[in-house]
């Protein structure tokens, strides 16, 4: 499975685009395939405070539910709505339209990891 170069991840298979001081955050397509059909999302609230590593939502899907893990410290300032309302669209389209919630960075996120090492810890599971 490939994953985007231009992302950094988490361990818990979150993804992280970061332009501008606001990082863009999504599950992976991975995890979502890992799910399987996915029927439901809570994203974070707009204006929450989120603080990585913390639980701030999670992703329902016919199998299990999921918690959903903060990677960065900030303040949400988007929710993506259209995920909320049609959940299927994070499993179609993780990395696009797709992606669960924006948070405004406190401070330079740590413990990301690169593509290279995501896809090892992913072959490591599969």
């Amino acid at each position: 499975m490939s994953v985007p170069a231009e992302l950094s991840y988490t361990e818990e298979h979150e993804w992280v685009s970061i332009s501008d001081g606001v990082a863009t955050i999504g599950i992976t397509k991975y995890a979502a395939e890992a799910l399987g059909e996915i029927v439901f999302v809570e994203p974070p609230e707009t204006g929450a405070t989120v603080a990585a590593g913390d639980t701030c939502g999670e992703v329902e899907s016919t199998k299990s539910v999921s918690d959903i893990y903060a990677p960065v410290n900030g303040e949400v300032v988007d929710v993506n709505a259209a995920a909320v309302e049609d959940p299927e669209i994070i499993g179609t389209d993780p990395y696009g339209q797709g992606w669960l919630f924006k948070v405004e960075l406190s401070e330079e996120p740590k413990d990301l990891l690169s593509p290279e090492k995501y896809t090892q810890l992913t072959e490591g599971e599969g």
